[in-house]
């Protein structure tokens, strides 16, 4: 039976006693929300200095990442090479991409020390040839370093997602070098850790490498030369292992977590690895239970929604506030991570009738109410689906760490809760903290 698909659905949501661990809802027709603060693979690219960004795909596919290169001012650093259904008809898709690749560097005013090609899905349909065209393309030219990268979405059930690729991928033009023992990279996020994080403090003394930080394609080269390389953003995991199978050194995952036994455990592996005492984490847990209790007596019964793109732990963080007494109702995500698996459990035993709803659900487009709300909303899409003008305005952690991404958190809602922000003026920019790719 034909049914309408623009047919007004309302969705409800679930409590999470009856959510399925980890996918909650259905696949199906997805919709966008106008939160767009969060980064895609253009905005990660750029991290890479002086390099230069050519995509290959449709015309269709092609809009979206035009728009956001020259959202960011950096047109002159990105190009496009379109995939028409000749392409496809004619069997000249390898032709097409070296042809269109070379007359692009051609034409440039200046040629780029790198470049990031990104094919799309219908390379892989078409059983396009990569490795010839990579080949053949540092044949021609041998002075500019080529990394192959990927705009695919059928990449995203299964395999490394291009999430995960694009960010090993932004390690990949780095060159073997002599390690020294001092430096330590920070790598796979796209926002520069906080200073005073409690991994940056540990790390004092050392030569510290991140990308956000690099200005030049030389000073970028220099990270090699680490032995011991960090991350802590999940889809960063895998990009470590393979840097540091390439380069040597030591890979050290450290997750962004809201549970103090993981926290100080990950602070402790930290530093056995750089040689330095473990500090007494016991003064920092009071610190941040002086702060829950702070915020709680703020914000009293004041509902809280959560949501995925504020940080890689939206249930960890509901955990945190509603075990102070916090009146954290909803939480914004479409799977649950395997990180997130306890947490999960957890919450589906104490707090059964905590809500979840999804964000690309295709019926989402009618859950934002028409009138403002008193949520008090942690991060971008939880303010959008809430309709509130008290939220805190974060993408990706934010660079916190540790104990003090639990003091900054609570800190962001006791300023969300006294302060308005305008919600259509700051959500609709994309790729929010952007101008460390500068």
């Amino acid at each position: 039976m034909l049914k309408r698909v623009n047919e007004r659905q309302e969705l409800k949501g679930i409590p999470i006693r009856a959510a399925g661990f980890p996918s909650p809802f259905p696949s199906g027709l997805e919709y966008a929300s106008p939160a767009r603060g969060t980064w895609n693979i253009v905005h990660t690219g750029m991290l890479i200095p002086e390099a230069h960004e050519i995509f290959v795909c449709g015309a269709s596919c092609l809009r979206g990442v035009v728009l956001t290169a020259a959202e960011l001012g950096m047109s002159d650093r990105f190009s496009t090479v379109e995939v028409r259904e000749n392409n496809l008809l004619d069997g000249d898709m390898e032709e097409l991409v070296i042809e269109g690749v070379c007359d692009i560097l051609r034409r440039l005013p200046k040629l780029p020390p790198a470049v990031l090609v990104y094919t799309s899905c219908v390379h892989h349909f078409a059983g396009c040839d990569l490795e010839m065209i990579y080949a053949e393309l540092r044949r021609r030219w041998p002075q500019v370093d080529f990394v192959d990268c990927y705009m695919n979405p059928i990449m995203r059930k299964s395999g490394l997602t291009p999430d995960q690729l694009m960010r090993s991928r932004l390690y990949m033009l780095l060159k073997p070098r002599p390690i020294r023992e001092n430096a330590v990279a920070l790598i796979g996020s796209d926002l520069p850790m906080a200073t005073n994080s409690d991994l940056m403090q540990l790390l004092q003394g050392k030569k510290i490498h991140e990308i956000t930080a690099c200005k030049t394609y030389a000073e970028y080269q220099e990270m090699a030369e680490s032995a011991l390389y960090i991350s802590s953003y999940p889809a960063a995991k895998a990009g470590g292992d393979m840097l540091a199978q390439r380069l040597g050194g030591q890979h050290l995952y450290i997750p962004f977590s809201y549970d103090y036994d993981e926290i100080e455990a990950g602070l402790n592996r930290v530093c056995e690895a750089v040689g330095v005492p473990v500090p007494d984490f016991e003064g920092r847990k009071r610190e941040c239970e002086a702060a829950l209790a702070e915020t709680k007596a703020l914000l009293g019964d004041t509902p809280i929604a959560i949501d995925y793109t504020f940080c890689p732990r939206p249930l960890g963080l509901a955990k945190l506030l509603l075990g102070a007494g916090m009146n954290v109702q909803r939480v914004y995500l479409d799977t649950v991570t395997g990180e997130e698996r306890a947490a999960f459990e957890y919450l589906r035993e104490h707090h059964p009738d905590l809500m979840l709803y999804p964000t690309v659900h295709a019926a989402m487009r009618f859950h934002a109410p028409k009138e403002s709300s008193d949520f008090l909303a942690v991060g971008q899409k939880a303010a959008h689906f809430t309709n509130t003008e008290h939220f805190v305005n974060v993408v990706e952690g934010g660079g916190m760490h540790g104990f003090q991404a639990v003091l900054e958190t609570l800190a962001l809602m006791r300023q969300a809760y006294q302060e308005k922000k305008p919600l259509r003026e700051l959500i609709q920019i994309k790729g929010m903290g952007c101008g460390g790719c500068v």
